[in-house]
């Protein structure tokens, strides 16, 4: 009977846990294997943080998320049209307006909610110098040819306006402003890699030129060049816009610009609305995610702080992922209401094959002809000057590509996550820089034989005068633990013999009051006195016990103050010895920097005697070592090289052997069938001799 209920009851709790289940079940997402969602996000990497959040939030909300595949507007708004990807969030309306009216996207594509509502500006800028100096408050003004020519930096008599990449909507309206205010004889836009022309234009306004460019917000350059501070907004003289954006005319006039001379600011432009954009099919089958686009926004300043991240040395993959993650931890809140909202509106459908978005095409991935080449700065290996790439790796490349008789296009990026993404994605074929072969580097890409052998190295001034020499001795004597250990010891020998004065004289001698703090601050004084004058005071023992342990304290105290003299003129003696820094052991003890998240860096923070200072840039821990701020640079040894061999001639020097070894080599998609190909041209180059042509040239 007893077994008869237990199976019973055990059969009955089968059947409430299985019905619990059900009920369960019920009540959570219905992700099936096509509930995937194809993310897209743009080639301008400002936008990229943008899409790893709503990534994560859409993967929070249940869904399979791929990767987000860099596409340019046209082959974006084409490709969603298509149903080739679901969706991006990095619209600017009415900027892309253009793309919707297309017969082809417009009853297909969608914008859904205000990510960054209002918020996005863009124009042209100046020097703040500039126009004050010159009085230049408008573009018209550039139409004066002395005026212009403050902006030539290419010698052909018109203003260089750092411009919009091709492919870019913004293009099109800096063309129609220059032809509708009649300054096209004047100012020439120069189109190429916006990053780099930009990075360029940066270090000539650090050279006190001026410059003239085009940018938006949120955007990297605005913070380096502060709005107001160092550059200035330069209003277009009426509103104008092409003929299909005429009647947004009226909203290129704008108030509470900061950096505009003017309030209201003829900006040109009207503001724009960051939007999500997506496939209409795809968000009638996903109603949780049409809910969630239409919630999320993300303040102006989160993105511009995130670029500004970006910028200072944290632009790969998985750091830009990491900021989305402490973002959404930051607004935790926020997100919960986010995703309890959509998960409320409707549960994720299991999505039918008639609505099920094609997978890419398998072109994309096929090499292209000719090679698509990425680059990025990276002195001497690439150097980006006169609109054209050259440096040691773009030779070397170059000299690959005649040998295989490969035609290619290069070109360039501005942050190492999207030249291994362009190699990783397809549309590059391959990546030359100073690309480092790392295993993390290798679970995603192929590498060619390192073709560089490279490593760290310290820099310091070539030259020091007796002033700054000394200035220098007398930093690091400051700095010395051995100097504080002497002055530790005195000031401890001082305080015993104050004490036990004190305890001796305090009751009968009102020259020590019987006040502890009081009394001890008179007897500290007595014994310093004593010791430094060999008997000389203001204050006498009056007590046999107190004289007679002033007598003992003059005769010792002398040889107390020997010791001390001695631990600092020692001190000195050593700096002084050791002040030359001749290569990386001589490092402890000094001030040294570096750029952020450098192999450097990462070198210097595993060494537990060094202490170093890292900047977001080269040209800052230059800027340092000029100062005296620091008294060496530890680098990356073939950028340390060129430069003491170039700018730095002759003010600059490289100190000590090569350290910690580096690898550099060319990034290809993995399987790529181009790696033993080039592995066998670049052995070609070696026996040649065309290698050490090349590196005799960058190198010397």
């Amino acid at each position: 009977m007893g077994r008869f209920n237990l199976s019973f009851v055990g059969r009955v709790g089968w059947v409430l846990l299985g019905l619990t289940l059900v009920w369960l079940l019920q009540q959570q997402p219905v992700i099936s294997a096509s509930s995937i969602i194809n993310l897209a996000r743009p080639t301008w990497d400002t936008g990229w943080f943008q899409a790893e959040v709503y990534r994560e939030l859409l993967q929070r909300l249940g869904y399979q998320v791929s990767d987000p595949l860099t596409l340019d507007n046209d082959s974006f708004y084409r490709q969603v049209a298509e149903g080739k990807v679901d969706l991006w969030v990095n619209g600017w309306f009415p900027l892309h307006d253009s793309y919707l009216n297309q017969p082809s996207i417009a009853e297909k594509v969608e914008p859904v909610g205000f990510e960054v509502p209002g918020g996005a500006i863009q124009g042209y800028l100046i020097d703040r110098t500039t126009a004050e100096r010159l009085n230049i408050r408008t573009l018209a003004d550039l139409s004066q040819p002395n005026l212009a020519a403050e902006f030539d930096h290419n010698g052909n008599g018109k203003a260089d306006l750092i411009g919009c990449n091709e492919g870019w909507a913004c293009a099109e309206i800096i063309d129609y402003h220059l032809q509708t205010y009649g300054l096209e004889a004047v100012i020439e836009p120069i189109q190429g890699d916006y990053a780099p022309l930009m990075e360029e234009t940066i270090e000539r306004y650090r050279r006190g030129e001026s410059i003239l460019f085009y940018t938006w917000t949120p955007n990297w350059t605005v913070s380096q060049l502060i709005l107001g501070k160092d550059v200035v907004w330069l209003e277009v003289p009426y509103a104008s816009l092409p003929p299909e954006q005429e009647a947004l005319e009226s909203e290129t006039v704008l108030t509470g610009i900061e950096g505009c001379i003017n309030d209201p600011c003829t900006i040109g432009f009207p503001r724009n609305d960051i939007r999500a954009v997506a496939n209409s099919a795809f968000l009638a089958a996903n109603p949780a995610v049409r809910s969630l686009l239409e919630q999320v926004t993300i303040p102006l300043e989160d993105i511009a702080a995130q670029n500004a991240r970006m910028l200072s040395g944290e632009g790969s993959k998985a750091d830009i992922r990491r900021h989305a993650q402490e973002w959404l931890e930051e607004n935790n809140s926020r997100v919960a209401d986010w995703l309890a909202t959509a998960q409320a509106t409707a549960d994720i459908l299991e999505v039918t094959p008639e609505i099920l978005v094609a997978e890419a095409d398998d072109d994309r991935i096929l090499p292209p002809e000719p090679l698509q080449v990425v680059t990025q700065r990276f002195e001497p290996f690439v150097i980006y000057e006169g609109q054209q790439y050259q440096g040691f790796s773009v030779d070397l490349w170059d000299a690959i590509a005649t040998e295989l008789d490969f035609p290619y296009n290069l070109v360039g990026v501005n942050s190492v996550a999207k030249l291994l993404d362009e190699v990783e994605r397809g549309a590059a074929d391959v990546a030359v820089a100073g690309i480092g072969i790392t295993s993390q580097g290798e679970k995603t890409l192929d590498f060619s034989y390192p073709y560089y052998e490279s490593g760290l190295q310290v820099m310091v001034r070539s030259t020091q005068g007796e002033v700054g020499k000394l200035f220098s001795i007398v930093g690091t004597v400051l700095r010395s633990p051995r100097l504080y250990y002497g002055i530790g010891i005195f000031v401890l020998i001082l305080l015993i013999v104050a004490h036990l004065l004190w305890f001796s004289e305090h009751r009968h001698n009102a020259q020590f009051p019987s006040d502890y703090l009081h009394g001890i601050w008179e007897a500290f004084w007595w014994a310093a006195v004593t010791v430094t004058t060999v008997g000389y005071g203001d204050k006498v023992p009056q007590r046999i016990l107190g004289r007679f342990f002033g007598l003992m304290w003059m005769f010792s105290g002398y040889f107390v103050f020997a010791y001390f003299t001695a631990s600092i003129a020692t001190t000195f003696t050593v700096q002084e010895l050791q002040g030359t820094i001749s290569g990386p052991e001589d490092l402890p003890g000094k001030r040294i920097s570096t750029v952020t998240n450098s192999a450097a860096a990462e070198y210097l923070d595993l060494q537990t005697n060094l202490l170093f200072s890292d900047y977001n840039t080269f040209e800052e821990t230059l800027e340092a070592l000029k100062n005296s701020e620091v008294d060496a640079i530890v680098y990356d040894a073939p950028v340390l090289q060129h430069f003491v061999s170039h700018e730095g001639q002759g003010q600059y020097k490289v100190v000590g052997e090569v350290f910690q070894s580096l690898n550099y080599g060319i990034a290809l998609q993995q399987d790529s069938p181009y790696r033993e190909t080039i592995n066998a041209i670049l052995l070609k180059l070696y026996e040649t001799g065309k290698y050490d042509e090349i590196y005799q040239e960058w190198f010397g």
